[in-house]
Protein backbone atom coordinates (compact mmCIF):
# COMPACT_ATOMS: atom_id res chain seq x y z
CA UNK A 1 0.00 0.00 0.00
CA UNK A 2 1.98 3.17 -1.25
CA UNK A 3 2.53 5.87 1.26
CA UNK A 4 3.37 9.61 1.52
CA UNK A 5 6.00 11.19 2.95
CA UNK A 6 5.08 11.48 5.93
CA UNK A 7 4.50 7.84 7.04
CA UNK A 8 1.25 7.59 7.08
CA UNK A 9 -0.36 5.37 4.74
CA UNK A 10 -2.81 6.58 1.79
CA UNK A 11 -5.00 4.47 0.21
CA UNK A 12 -5.97 6.66 -2.57
CA UNK A 13 -9.39 7.44 -1.40
CA UNK A 14 -11.53 10.47 -2.36
CA UNK A 15 -13.30 12.54 0.39
CA UNK A 16 -16.38 14.49 0.28
CA UNK A 17 -15.77 17.45 1.86
CA UNK A 18 -19.09 19.89 3.59
CA UNK A 19 -18.04 23.42 1.88
CA UNK A 20 -20.50 25.35 4.06
CA UNK A 21 -18.05 27.71 5.45
CA UNK A 22 -15.51 27.67 2.75
CA UNK A 23 -15.93 30.98 1.86
CA UNK A 24 -17.30 32.19 5.39
CA UNK A 25 -13.10 33.52 6.19
CA UNK A 26 -15.01 35.75 9.49
CA UNK A 27 -16.15 32.76 10.95
CA UNK A 28 -14.18 29.80 13.54
CA UNK A 29 -15.27 27.03 11.33
CA UNK A 30 -14.32 28.56 7.84
CA UNK A 31 -11.22 29.16 9.11
CA UNK A 32 -10.77 26.03 9.96
CA UNK A 33 -11.86 24.02 7.01
CA UNK A 34 -9.65 26.48 5.34
CA UNK A 35 -6.04 26.02 7.04
CA UNK A 36 -7.15 21.91 7.45
CA UNK A 37 -7.53 22.05 3.69
CA UNK A 38 -4.41 23.18 2.56
CA UNK A 39 -2.36 21.20 5.00
CA UNK A 40 -3.81 18.24 3.96
CA UNK A 41 -3.23 18.99 0.60
CA UNK A 42 0.16 19.73 1.41
CA UNK A 43 0.90 16.71 3.39
CA UNK A 44 -0.54 14.20 1.16
CA UNK A 45 -1.68 15.45 -2.58
CA UNK A 46 -2.58 11.91 -3.21
CA UNK A 47 -5.74 12.42 -1.50
CA UNK A 48 -8.98 13.86 -3.82
CA UNK A 49 -10.23 16.44 -1.59
CA UNK A 50 -13.60 17.43 -3.06
CA UNK A 51 -15.42 20.23 -1.82
CA UNK A 52 -19.10 20.10 -1.73
CA UNK A 53 -20.66 24.05 -2.04
CA UNK A 54 -24.03 24.65 -1.30
CA UNK A 55 -26.25 27.00 -4.11
CA UNK A 56 -27.93 28.92 -1.70
CA UNK A 57 -27.23 30.22 1.61
CA UNK A 58 -29.78 30.85 4.28
CA UNK A 59 -31.13 29.02 7.52
CA UNK A 60 -33.86 26.79 5.60
CA UNK A 61 -31.26 25.63 2.57
CA UNK A 62 -28.61 25.21 5.00
CA UNK A 63 -30.38 21.98 7.21
CA UNK A 64 -31.55 20.66 3.56
CA UNK A 65 -27.31 21.36 2.04
CA UNK A 66 -26.62 19.20 5.31
CA UNK A 67 -29.69 16.39 5.26
CA UNK A 68 -29.94 15.99 1.81
CA UNK A 69 -27.85 17.63 -0.43
CA UNK A 70 -24.58 16.64 0.69
CA UNK A 71 -24.55 12.95 1.15
CA UNK A 72 -26.07 12.66 -2.10
CA UNK A 73 -23.23 14.63 -3.76
CA UNK A 74 -21.08 12.55 -1.54
CA UNK A 75 -22.44 8.81 -2.75
CA UNK A 76 -22.51 10.32 -6.44
CA UNK A 77 -19.39 11.13 -6.54
CA UNK A 78 -18.61 7.40 -4.83
CA UNK A 79 -16.53 8.81 -1.86
CA UNK A 80 -14.49 6.65 0.02
CA UNK A 81 -15.51 8.92 3.45
CA UNK A 82 -17.99 11.89 3.80
CA UNK A 83 -16.55 14.67 5.97
CA UNK A 84 -18.20 17.74 7.71
CA UNK A 85 -16.13 19.73 9.41
CA UNK A 86 -18.69 21.55 11.84
CA UNK A 87 -21.16 19.78 13.72
CA UNK A 88 -23.84 18.94 11.12
CA UNK A 89 -23.67 15.61 10.40
CA UNK A 90 -26.53 13.77 8.21
CA UNK A 91 -29.30 12.07 9.77
CA UNK A 92 -28.28 9.34 7.03
CA UNK A 93 -25.37 8.75 4.88
CA UNK A 94 -24.60 6.08 2.42
CA UNK A 95 -20.89 7.22 2.84
CA UNK A 96 -18.94 6.08 6.09
CA UNK A 97 -18.75 10.15 8.10
CA UNK A 98 -16.58 11.91 10.03
CA UNK A 99 -17.24 14.83 11.58
CA UNK A 100 -15.90 17.97 13.19
CA UNK A 101 -17.28 18.82 17.13
CA UNK A 102 -15.65 21.82 18.19
CA UNK A 103 -17.55 21.68 21.24
CA UNK A 104 -20.93 20.97 22.57
CA UNK A 105 -21.98 24.37 24.09
CA UNK A 106 -25.36 24.73 23.84
CA UNK A 107 -25.48 21.04 25.54
CA UNK A 108 -23.29 21.93 28.38
CA UNK A 109 -24.85 25.57 29.26
CA UNK A 110 -28.24 26.04 29.61
CA UNK A 111 -27.68 29.84 28.70
CA UNK A 112 -26.91 28.65 25.13
CA UNK A 113 -30.02 26.45 24.33
CA UNK A 114 -31.86 29.53 23.06
CA UNK A 115 -35.17 29.44 21.06
CA UNK A 116 -37.31 26.36 20.12
CA UNK A 117 -36.03 26.57 16.17
CA UNK A 118 -32.44 26.41 18.15
CA UNK A 119 -32.94 23.40 19.98
CA UNK A 120 -34.72 21.33 17.50
CA UNK A 121 -31.50 21.86 15.48
CA UNK A 122 -29.20 21.24 18.29
CA UNK A 123 -31.83 17.75 18.69
CA UNK A 124 -31.27 16.72 15.37
CA UNK A 125 -27.50 16.93 15.08
CA UNK A 126 -26.86 15.33 18.34
CA UNK A 127 -29.17 12.28 17.14
CA UNK A 128 -26.81 12.29 14.24
CA UNK A 129 -23.92 11.75 15.53
CA UNK A 130 -24.55 8.85 16.72
CA UNK A 131 -23.61 7.52 13.31
CA UNK A 132 -20.31 9.25 12.74
CA UNK A 133 -17.64 6.74 12.20
CA UNK A 134 -15.43 9.13 13.91
CA UNK A 135 -15.62 12.33 15.78
CA UNK A 136 -12.63 14.86 15.79
CA UNK A 137 -13.14 17.07 17.99
CA UNK A 138 -10.34 20.19 19.66
CA UNK A 139 -9.04 19.46 23.09
CA UNK A 140 -9.10 16.61 25.46
CA UNK A 141 -11.72 18.85 27.40
CA UNK A 142 -14.17 18.73 24.64
CA UNK A 143 -13.56 14.99 24.18
CA UNK A 144 -15.02 14.31 27.61
CA UNK A 145 -17.69 16.21 27.08
CA UNK A 146 -18.74 14.86 23.57
CA UNK A 147 -18.14 11.45 25.40
CA UNK A 148 -20.04 12.00 28.23
CA UNK A 149 -23.14 14.23 26.74
CA UNK A 150 -23.46 12.24 23.44
CA UNK A 151 -22.63 9.05 24.53
CA UNK A 152 -20.00 8.03 21.88
CA UNK A 153 -17.99 5.50 22.09
CA UNK A 154 -14.55 6.80 23.50
CA UNK A 155 -12.69 5.10 20.81
CA UNK A 156 -14.74 6.88 17.85
CA UNK A 157 -13.29 10.70 19.21
CA UNK A 158 -9.78 12.05 18.61
CA UNK A 159 -8.42 15.05 20.04
CA UNK A 160 -6.76 16.96 17.33
CA UNK A 161 -5.37 20.84 18.69
CA UNK A 162 -6.35 23.46 16.57
CA UNK A 163 -3.61 26.02 15.37
CA UNK A 164 -2.50 30.04 15.18
CA UNK A 165 -2.31 31.44 12.00
CA UNK A 166 1.44 31.73 11.00
CA UNK A 167 1.49 35.82 10.74
CA UNK A 168 0.68 36.09 14.13
CA UNK A 169 4.61 34.72 14.93
CA UNK A 170 5.67 37.10 12.28
CA UNK A 171 7.69 39.75 13.17
CA UNK A 172 6.11 42.92 13.82
CA UNK A 173 7.36 45.71 11.60
CA UNK A 174 7.87 49.60 13.18
CA UNK A 175 5.91 51.07 10.34
CA UNK A 176 3.05 48.44 10.46
CA UNK A 177 3.28 49.00 14.23
CA UNK A 178 2.77 53.16 13.47
CA UNK A 179 -0.16 52.04 11.47
CA UNK A 180 -2.21 50.07 13.84
CA UNK A 181 -1.35 52.56 16.59
CA UNK A 182 -3.02 55.31 14.67
CA UNK A 183 -5.84 53.62 12.97
CA UNK A 184 -7.07 52.56 16.84
CA UNK A 185 -5.58 55.71 18.55
CA UNK A 186 -3.60 53.12 20.93
CA UNK A 187 -1.90 53.84 24.37
CA UNK A 188 2.17 53.43 24.14
CA UNK A 189 1.63 50.59 26.39
CA UNK A 190 -1.74 48.00 26.99
CA UNK A 191 -3.45 44.73 28.22
CA UNK A 192 -5.53 43.71 25.30
CA UNK A 193 -8.79 41.34 25.01
CA UNK A 194 -10.17 40.23 21.82
CA UNK A 195 -13.10 37.70 21.86
CA UNK A 196 -16.57 37.43 21.69
CA UNK A 197 -19.06 38.97 24.55
CA UNK A 198 -21.54 36.39 25.47
CA UNK A 199 -22.25 35.14 28.78
CA UNK A 200 -19.75 32.56 28.68
CA UNK A 201 -16.59 35.14 28.07
CA UNK A 202 -17.03 36.42 31.47
CA UNK A 203 -16.71 40.16 30.50
CA UNK A 204 -18.00 41.30 33.95
CA UNK A 205 -14.89 39.81 35.16
CA UNK A 206 -12.90 41.10 32.63
CA UNK A 207 -13.78 44.85 33.62
CA UNK A 208 -13.82 43.74 37.41
CA UNK A 209 -10.16 42.97 37.19
CA UNK A 210 -9.48 46.69 36.51
CA UNK A 211 -11.54 47.25 39.36
CA UNK A 212 -8.90 45.72 41.60
CA UNK A 213 -5.58 46.57 39.15
CA UNK A 214 -6.90 49.78 37.77
CA UNK A 215 -4.99 51.77 40.53
CA UNK A 216 -1.68 49.67 40.20
CA UNK A 217 -1.37 49.70 36.48
CA UNK A 218 -4.91 51.35 34.75
CA UNK A 219 -2.81 54.49 34.04
CA UNK A 220 0.50 52.48 32.33
CA UNK A 221 -1.62 49.42 31.18
CA UNK A 222 -4.70 50.47 30.24
CA UNK A 223 -7.46 47.78 29.45
CA UNK A 224 -8.11 47.92 25.33
CA UNK A 225 -11.03 46.50 24.29
CA UNK A 226 -11.89 44.95 20.58
CA UNK A 227 -15.30 45.53 20.37
CA UNK A 228 -17.77 48.61 20.44
CA UNK A 229 -18.56 50.43 23.31
CA UNK A 230 -22.29 50.07 22.46
CA UNK A 231 -22.06 46.24 22.57
CA UNK A 232 -24.45 44.66 24.93
CA UNK A 233 -23.67 42.09 27.67
CA UNK A 234 -25.79 39.93 29.26
CA UNK A 235 -26.57 40.46 32.88
CA UNK A 236 -28.10 38.53 35.81
CA UNK A 237 -31.79 38.98 35.62
CA UNK A 238 -32.20 38.02 32.09
CA UNK A 239 -31.34 41.89 31.09
CA UNK A 240 -28.36 43.35 29.23
CA UNK A 241 -26.28 46.88 29.42
CA UNK A 242 -23.66 48.14 26.84
CA UNK A 243 -19.93 47.71 27.64
CA UNK A 244 -19.45 51.56 28.50
CA UNK A 245 -22.57 51.22 30.89
CA UNK A 246 -21.01 47.92 32.66
CA UNK A 247 -17.59 50.26 32.87
CA UNK A 248 -19.08 53.25 34.46
CA UNK A 249 -21.15 51.00 36.83
CA UNK A 250 -17.70 49.09 37.92
CA UNK A 251 -16.07 52.99 37.99
CA UNK A 252 -13.69 51.84 35.53
CA UNK A 253 -14.45 53.57 32.64
CA UNK A 254 -11.18 56.19 33.09
CA UNK A 255 -8.79 52.77 32.52
CA UNK A 256 -10.55 50.68 29.92
CA UNK A 257 -10.76 52.09 26.62
CA UNK A 258 -13.10 50.70 23.44
CA UNK A 259 -11.20 50.49 20.04
CA UNK A 260 -14.29 48.89 17.82
CA UNK A 261 -14.55 45.56 15.78
CA UNK A 262 -10.44 45.00 15.05
CA UNK A 263 -10.15 44.48 11.30
CA UNK A 264 -8.86 40.89 10.59
CA UNK A 265 -5.44 42.15 9.13
CA UNK A 266 -4.71 44.48 12.43
CA UNK A 267 -5.04 41.79 14.67
CA UNK A 268 -1.02 40.52 14.87
CA UNK A 269 -0.22 44.25 15.70
CA UNK A 270 -2.67 44.92 18.21
CA UNK A 271 -1.69 41.17 19.88
CA UNK A 272 2.12 42.02 19.59
CA UNK A 273 1.91 45.26 21.00
CA UNK A 274 0.24 44.69 24.16
CA UNK A 275 2.03 43.81 27.65
CA UNK A 276 -0.47 40.79 28.36
CA UNK A 277 -3.89 39.20 26.51
CA UNK A 278 -6.53 38.85 29.52
CA UNK A 279 -8.88 36.21 28.55
CA UNK A 280 -11.37 34.89 32.33
CA UNK A 281 -13.75 32.92 29.73
CA UNK A 282 -15.73 30.62 31.40
CA UNK A 283 -16.11 27.71 28.90
CA UNK A 284 -13.57 27.13 25.82
CA UNK A 285 -14.13 24.10 23.10
CA UNK A 286 -10.50 25.58 22.75
CA UNK A 287 -9.43 28.52 23.14
CA UNK A 288 -7.55 29.85 19.16
CA UNK A 289 -7.49 33.58 20.90
CA UNK A 290 -5.13 33.14 24.09
CA UNK A 291 -3.31 30.92 21.50
CA UNK A 292 -3.01 33.55 18.51
CA UNK A 293 -1.57 35.95 21.49
CA UNK A 294 1.03 33.71 22.68
CA UNK A 295 2.14 32.77 18.84
CA UNK A 296 2.58 36.39 19.00
CA UNK A 297 4.86 36.37 22.12
CA UNK A 298 2.32 38.02 24.91
CA UNK A 299 1.66 36.04 27.83
CA UNK A 300 -1.59 35.23 28.93
CA UNK A 301 -3.70 36.11 32.30
CA UNK A 302 -6.96 34.29 32.50
CA UNK A 303 -8.82 31.68 33.36
CA UNK A 304 -8.38 27.96 34.21
CA UNK A 305 -11.45 26.59 32.88
CA UNK A 306 -12.39 24.03 30.54
CA UNK A 307 -10.07 23.69 27.63
CA UNK A 308 -7.37 26.77 28.46
CA UNK A 309 -5.19 25.16 30.48
CA UNK A 310 -4.10 22.67 28.00
CA UNK A 311 -4.30 25.78 25.69
CA UNK A 312 -1.88 28.12 27.73
CA UNK A 313 0.06 25.69 29.59
CA UNK A 314 2.84 27.22 30.95
CA UNK A 315 2.79 30.13 29.17
CA UNK A 316 0.50 32.36 31.21
CA UNK A 317 -1.03 32.82 34.43
CA UNK A 318 -4.23 31.12 35.18
CA UNK A 319 -6.93 31.51 38.09
CA UNK A 320 -10.33 30.47 38.99
CA UNK A 321 -12.79 32.58 36.25
CA UNK A 322 -14.68 34.58 38.80
CA UNK A 323 -11.98 35.22 40.84
CA UNK A 324 -11.31 38.72 39.58
CA UNK A 325 -9.21 39.92 42.61
CA UNK A 326 -6.19 36.92 41.76
CA UNK A 327 -7.07 37.71 38.35
CA UNK A 328 -6.06 41.24 39.06
CA UNK A 329 -2.71 40.22 40.81
CA UNK A 330 -1.93 37.84 38.15
CA UNK A 331 -2.13 40.57 35.79
CA UNK A 332 -0.49 43.61 38.32
CA UNK A 333 2.54 40.74 38.28
CA UNK A 334 3.30 40.17 34.63
CA UNK A 335 3.07 43.76 33.74
CA UNK A 336 4.91 44.82 36.11
CA UNK A 337 7.89 42.35 36.81
CA UNK A 338 9.83 42.57 33.85
CA UNK A 339 11.95 39.03 34.60
CA UNK A 340 8.25 37.12 35.30
CA UNK A 341 6.95 38.97 31.84
CA UNK A 342 9.95 38.16 29.59
CA UNK A 343 9.58 34.00 31.38
CA UNK A 344 6.37 33.88 30.43
CA UNK A 345 6.48 35.29 26.87
CA UNK A 346 9.54 33.10 25.85
CA UNK A 347 7.03 30.38 27.69
CA UNK A 348 4.12 31.28 25.64
CA UNK A 349 6.17 31.58 22.65
CA UNK A 350 7.76 27.68 22.72
CA UNK A 351 4.16 26.44 23.57
CA UNK A 352 2.13 27.67 20.84
CA UNK A 353 4.90 26.29 18.56
CA UNK A 354 3.21 22.67 19.68
CA UNK A 355 0.57 23.78 18.03
CA UNK A 356 0.75 23.73 14.21
CA UNK A 357 -1.41 22.96 11.20
CA UNK A 358 0.91 20.02 10.11
CA UNK A 359 0.22 18.13 13.32
CA UNK A 360 -3.46 18.92 12.84
CA UNK A 361 -3.20 17.74 9.31
CA UNK A 362 -1.52 14.46 10.16
CA UNK A 363 -3.31 13.39 12.77
CA UNK A 364 -6.72 13.89 10.90
CA UNK A 365 -5.06 11.85 8.31
CA UNK A 366 -4.68 8.98 10.55
CA UNK A 367 -8.55 9.17 11.43
CA UNK A 368 -9.40 9.18 8.13
CA UNK A 369 -7.17 6.04 7.28
CA UNK A 370 -8.44 4.43 10.78
CA UNK A 371 -11.76 4.85 9.40
CA UNK A 372 -10.79 3.39 5.59
CA UNK A 373 -9.20 0.36 7.42
CA UNK A 374 -12.15 -0.67 9.35
CA UNK A 375 -13.98 -0.85 6.13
Amino acid sequence: MPQNSSGIIITGMKIAVNAWFYESLHTGSGQYLRHLVEALRQLAPEIQLELVTPRKRDDLSKIKFEQSDFPRAAQRMKADLAFVPYWAPPLACAVPLVVTIHDIIPLVLPEYRGKAQHRLYTSLVRATSANAAAILTDSEHSRADIIARLGVPAERVSAIPLAADARFSQVLTEAEAIRVTEKYNLPEKYVFYLGGFDPRKNIETLLQVYVWAGIAIGDEYPLVVSGSPDERVAVPGGKSITLSEMARQLEVDDCVRFIGRADEADKPALYAMSRAFLYPSRYEGFGLNPLEAMSSGVPVVGSNASSLPEVVGDGGWLVDPADARRMAGALIATCVEDELHDRLAQRAVLHAAKFSWQRAAYETLAVFNRVMNAR
